[in-house]
């Protein structure tokens, strides 16, 4: 198993990460191929070595080319520029990158947009990013998703961050460091503090980490190491080389058969005197606020009481409000949290044609092959009314369409 470990002892941000994969070997060609299919205008990327405290690192810079009406000179970094994030997410959803780097992007950008959405108390669709609403944040985060892929690791793992201190400005004004929306973003992740006076996790650093890290310790996991990064970021600090060190190695453990790895958080409860009725209300609620997955088992409590056992998977950063949700709408006392590796196929939709007309499948794949095959329920129903037939009859269909899918 390929892992890729991140020592962040000076912290970590998008352009650091970024610089360090392309440290590890990513090809900066393949990567501005792939960032053109976002389509996002009036920006060059560079890199170039530097040197932080006698280490050699990489510096990736995502410069914004100002119009040519003013001065020609770049403006390197902040911009300020305000994008919304349905605006962001269209974008994304839109370009020619692969599934899989919309995915992991559009879920970091969702991250990005929950946590400003709490810190500020307006729905996600509201929110307009401010700094990493910018080119340059979008270059990073996006650029971030794509180099993960080129290097074809099947697990990413962190040591805890060191999180600086002192003040930062931003848009919204003057904030303590770690900045809300970072600290926010860091929940469940063990840090570390620092008395460097500056800013070493940024919302974008804190947002790759918990996209993609799935997990956390101080010390190194059991690897063969085969090549080491250095990503560069733009301050020079006091006390510490400001690097992000990327350590790339190959793990005893087998994992090749699967193809993604991520981490969730398990919310449980056992249940012995609700009425049954409301079950089906609270995972309705549970569902529409953001949980991967609400399940029931029976069980059997003390007194010899006849219960049930509520599950609920879910990112990290929903459990406090899940768990609200769960305590107001049930008549559970308390709950219980722990956090899960899942190991996953890699999957997509496909659309396949049939005589009822086109019908989702959803596609798995194991090391490139496809393996699994699933029609869509919820699009056979669709189908299913429309030409008045059993909705069996419409997957029926739909398996021998998406058995020809190569």
């Amino acid at each position: 198993m390929k892992v890729l470990y991140l020592d962040c002892f000076a912290g970590i941000s998008g352009d650091m990460f970024l610089g360090a994969l392309l440290d590890l070997g990513v090809s900066e060609e393949a990567l501005r191929t792939e960032l053109a299919k976002l389509k996002l205008p009036g920006y060059t990327i560079s890199t170039r070595r530097v040197v932080k405290q006698n280490i050699s690192a990489t510096k990736f810079d995502c410069i914004e080319k100002t119009p040519a009406l003013h001065p020609p000179a770049p403006r390197l970094r902040r911009t300020g520029e305000h994008r919304g994030y349905s605006e962001i997410a269209g974008m994304i959803t839109g370009s020619g990158l692969s599934e899989n780097v919309k995915r992991r992007a559009l879920s970091v950008f969702k991250r990005l947009g929950e946590a400003e959405a709490k810190i500020h108390g307006v729905p996600l669709e509201q929110i307009h990013f401010h700094e990493v609403g910018a080119v340059d944040s979008i270059v990073d985060i996006v650029g971030a998703c794509i180099a993960v892929e080129a290097l074809g690791v099947d697990e990413i793992q962190s040591s805890p961050p060191r999180l600086g201190s002192g003040f930062v400005e931003t848009a919204h004004g003057r904030f303590p460091v770690p900045a809300p929306a970072t600290l926010e973003l860091l929940k469940g992740i063990p840090v570390r503090s620092s008395d460097e006076p500056v800013e070493l996790v940024t919302p974008t650093g804190a947002a790759l980490l918990a996209e993609f890290c799935t997990k956390f310790s101080q010390a190194m996991p059991a690897i063969s190491i085969e090549k080491i990064g250095y990503g560069a970021g733009s301050r020079d600090l006091d006390k510490a080389p400001n690097v992000l060190r990327a350590v790339l190695g190959e793990s005893a453990e087998d994992s090749r058969h699967y193809t993604e790895t991520d981490t969730v958080a398990v919310i449980e409860t056992n249940i012995d005197d609700m009425n049954p009725q409301l079950f089906g209300d609270v995972m309705e609620r549970l569902l529409a606020a953001g949980a991967l997955d609400v399940f029931l088992t029976p069980v059997q409590m003390k007194k010899n009481r006849p219960g049930t056992l509520l599950t609920v998977l879910c990112e990290r950063n929903h459990v406090d409000a899940l768990s609200e949700l769960l305590l107001t709408h049930t008549t559970s006392f308390g709950l219980r949290v722990h956090e899960a590796q899942r190991r996953k196929l890699a999957r997509e939709i496909v659309k396949v044609k049939t005589r009822f007309g086109e019908i989702e499948v959803k596609v798995g794949r194991l090391g490139g092959k496809i393996v699994a095959r699933a029609p869509e329920f919820e699009s056979c129903k669709q189908a299913a009314a429309k030409f008045n037939v059993s909705v069996k009859e419409v997957q029926g269909e739909a398996a021998r369409a998406a058995g020809e899918i190569s």
